[in-house]
C-alpha cells in the first residue's frame, strides 16, 4: 500500500513541477528507475504517458495567458508526435544499461548548460516575492 501512495505523491509533485516548466518528466524518470525500480523501457513509455495529460492541463493556462504561438503549434505537435515515436521504437533496440547511461549524459549536459550559459535572466524570472 506504502509504495502506491509513494508513486501517486511522485506523479503530483512531479506535475507540479512540469506546470512551473521545471522538467517534472526527467524528475518522474529519475523516480521510476531509481526508487520505484523500473525498467528504463517501462519508465520512458510511463513518462509519454505522463506528458499527454500534464501537457493537456498546462494547454488552457498558456492559451489564456497568450503564451501559444499559433503558427508553430501544429508543426511542434507533429514533430513531437513524430519524435517521441521514433526514439521509443529505437530505445526498444538499446540496452537498458546504454539507455540509463545516455539518460545520465543526457542530464548532465542539461544541467551543465543551464549552470555556465551567460545569458541574463530575462525581467521577473528568478525573483522571489510580489515585487509590490
Amino acid at each position: 500500500m506504502m509504495g502506491w501512495l509513494l508513486s501517486l505523491a511522485a506523479g503530483a509533485v512531479t506535475g507540479v513541477l512540469s506546470a512551473f516548466g521545471i522538467g517534472g518528466g526527467s524528475l518522474l524518470l529519475i523516480y521510476l528507475t531509481a526508487f520505484a525500480a523500473l525498467d528504463q523501457h517501462q519508465a520512458q513509455g510511463i513518462n509519454l504517458l505522463y506528458f499527454l495529460p500534464a501537457a493537456a492541463a498546462a494547454l488552457p493556462s498558456h492559451a489564456k495567458n497568450g503564451l501559444l504561438d499559433r503558427k508553430v503549434i501544429l508543426p511542434a505537435v507533429l514533430a513531437g508526435l513524430a519524435g517521441a515515436g521514433l526514439t521509443a521504437w529505437l530505445s526498444n533496440g538499446l540496452d537498458t544499461g546504454l539507455l540509463r547511461k545516455l539518460f545520465g549524459l543526457f542530464l548532465l549536459y542539461i544541467g551543465l548548460t543551464q549552470l555556465l550559459r551567460k545569458d541574463k535572466p530575462e525581467a521577473g524570472e528568478g525573483k522571489t516575492g510580489t515585487g509590490a
